[in-house]
């Protein structure tokens, strides 16, 4: 069975790696993608069941609509889905969480997707700056698991997603966020290790 996920997982991931060029490239990128993956609070096999799940989601919102697929962000941890995005019509927001609730093995799905998008392209550009800005401040935070963190940034609120070692580590990482120029809001789903 572990054999079987963990080709799995090298086989959704390999095509991130093509742009090595080379199959020893292609072979170095998966391996250190499933290195990585090994490596968080998931694990290699809680990984692939996550990247399982995002790929029949994104499936769902691109054969319901394109402009949904596109429009809708996506993170997973252990079947837990949060979307984020913005959208023109209410409809659209409830449709996205329906498809969500499609997938095999799904066991919460928390909508954030905003309805109206007021934002421009200097807003959009502003949300990427904060997103790369956090990812940088927690990937050379010694004291935080960067790999155990998803973050997405719609309209200048930032959506912090995953599991924290300890309550010390999720203020860290809660901090980082709020301390950023443009933040307007920051909305935490983080879980604790070993809270119920």
């Amino acid at each position: 069975m572990m054999h079987r996920l963990v080709f799995i997982l090298l086989l959704l991931l390999t095509p991130l790696g093509l742009g090595a060029c080379t199959p020893v490239g292609v072979a170095i990128g998966a391996g250190a993608t499933a290195a990585t993956a090994s490596q968080s609070e998931r694990g290699l096999e809680g990984t692939a069941k996550d990247i399982a799940l995002s790929t029949e989601i994104n499936h769902y919102l691109f054969q319901s609509n394109v402009d949904l697929f596109s429009a809708v962000g996506l993170s997973i941890k252990d079947g837990r889905v949060l979307l984020t995005g913005s959208v023109a019509k209410p409809e659209d927001r409830i449709e996205a969480a329906r498809l969500a609730w499609k997938a095999d093995g799904v066991r919460e799905v928390i909508n954030e997707i905003q309805v109206v998008d007021n934002s421009d392209i200097i807003d959009k550009a502003r949300d990427t700056w904060i997103e790369t800005q956090l990812e940088t401040k927690l990937l050379f935070d010694g004291a935080v698991q960067s790999i155990n963190y998803d973050i997405d940034t719609v309209n200048g609120t930032v959506y912090i997603f995953g599991t924290a070692q300890d309550n010390a580590e999720h203020l860290r990482v809660v901090n980082h966020a709020r301390n950023l120029k443009y933040v307007r809001n920051v909305i935490s789903y983080v879980r604790i290790r070993g809270a119920p």
